[in-house]
């Protein structure tokens, strides 16, 4: 009897890796914005979790395009626990380079009050923006090999 309440909790607060249900649902979410970029997104309870399963969506994306390498152009997390809990701020920085060639860099500052209870389903949900891309891999940071990154998440993200 022990056994199979350990077991039935252990299934409960493990996600398996898929597609979300609908938005806003534990999994991924997948949007494409231009040719070449996308918004990849992950929700689980796990923050750490949310990150390498975005990661493991990005690089998924980016081989679907017949593409090999990604750069995380973007990125936040959303907590809804930490939502739940009161006011929260937030400031964003990001930049790209767009249609035509041209580039832009903007700056946001923000503020949030939650509308409803106190209640907090737990979630996190990692977004990141990506462009893929073919050839020789940029050597900045945030670019990431595809198949690197499939390879060496499939097994601890899925699991």
């Amino acid at each position: 009897m022990c056994s199979a309440i350990v077991l039935v909790a252990a299934c409960a607060s493990t996600s398996t890796y898929g597609p979300a249900a609908k938005s806003g649902a534990m999994g991924y979410e997948s949007l494409q914005i231009e040719n070449d970029r996308f918004q990849v997104s992950y929700t689980d309870t796990d923050a750490a979790k949310a990150r390498d399963r975005a990661l493991l969506r990005a690089a998924e994306v980016t081989m679907e395009q017949g593409k090999e390498w990604f750069e995380v152009t973007s990125s936040y997390s959303s907590d809804e626990s930490a939502r739940a809990s009161g006011s929260r701020t937030s400031v964003s920085i990001g930049g790209s380079t767009g249609s035509y060639g041209r580039s832009s860099v903007g700056v946001g500052v923000g503020i949030g009050f939650p509308l409803g209870g106190t209640s907090s389903s737990g979630k996190v949900t990692e977004v990141l923006e990506i462009k893929v891309g073919s050839g020789e891999k940029p050597d900045r940071p945030n670019v990431y090999d595809a198949r690197s990154v499939d390879i060496n998440l499939r097994g601890s993200a899925t699991s």
